[in-house]
């Protein structure tokens, strides 16, 4: 005869709909952990979660195991594990960035009334995410989710110049294989000599997009407390109505704005 289910359909949906109560326990036990202001004994932690001792330390055995809380061999104490420490830290690489890079280029916008945008790396390539559109007639309308060119866009050489090549020289190569580029582009010192001067200058300025004729832009990255980059902050507008000379209006707050969102995010190291 056949298994019978271990669990029934009503059970399922039982437990669908309030969750896994050992899971919940377990995270009720990080709460406390991480809302101690040190190490904490296992009593205390039993106490501040209003459960016996021994129930508690074996809630601790697992979650050491799997990294989320650490023990002190010396004191005994108990703390969080490097598993919740990265957990954390990508929590705030992945929530925070976008929503402080919107105030960002909002800030921005303000400042140049251009079109700004933000744009993070994705498997195909540099995406808008976010655009602000300024405060005049005639603008550049940016649609978010857009995937951009690494060569020929200010933000793709933003990317392309700042990530590892080992990111990045497939999609090179088969932008240099299929896309109409300026001849220095599709040579390896040409290629490098562009990157090297966005890495030097800390902007990528791009004054006539082919895939949009008659758009020019400029691109600044935005770096992590991990010291790599996360975003990228641009200013878009029509050419020859948008000045983005180094030390013009547009192209200093650009890089002003980036600068102080790398440091929002933990970014400290000089680049």
């Amino acid at each position: 005869m056949p298994n019978k289910p271990l669990v029934s359909p009503a059970g399922r949906d039982h437990e669908g709909k309030n969750g896994v109560q050992s899971l919940d326990i377990g995270m009720t036990i990080l709460r406390a952990i991480g809302s101690g202001h040190r190490a904490m004994m296992l009593k205390d932690i039993a106490a501040a979660v209003d459960m016996p001792a021994s129930k508690v330390h074996r809630y601790m055995v697992s979650l050491v195991r799997c990294g989320m809380v650490e023990q002190d061999p010396m004191t005994s104490r108990y703390d969080l594990g490097p598993f919740a420490l990265n957990l954390g830290l990508v929590a705030v690489d992945r929530l925070d960035r976008v929503k402080l890079g919107l105030a960002a280029i909002a800030d921005l916008r303000d400042e140049v009334n251009q079109t700004t945008a933000l744009a993070i790396w994705s498997d195909n390539g540099p995406v808008i995410v976010r655009s602000v559109r300024p405060f005049r007639p005639i603008t550049v309308h940016v649609v978010t989710g857009t995937a951009m060119h690494l060569l020929t866009s200010a933000c793709g050489r933003v990317f392309a110049a700042c990530l590892p090549r080992s990111v990045t020289e497939a999609r090179i190569r088969c932008e240099q294989d299929t896309l109409s580029l300026p001849a220095e582009l599709k040579t390896p010192a040409g290629l490098a000599a562009m990157l090297d001067q966005v890495q030097q200058q800390g902007v990528a300025i791009v004054d006539d997009d082919h895939r949009v004729p008659g758009v020019a832009a400029a691109a600044a990255p935005v770096y992590n407390f991990k010291h790599g980059i996360t975003l990228c902050i641009m200013v878009i507008g029509v050419n020859g109505m948008i000045d983005l000379a180094p030390d013009a209006a547009v192209v200093n707050p650009l890089k002003r704005s980036a600068q102080a969102l790398s440091m929002r995010l933990g970014h400290n190291s000089p680049r």
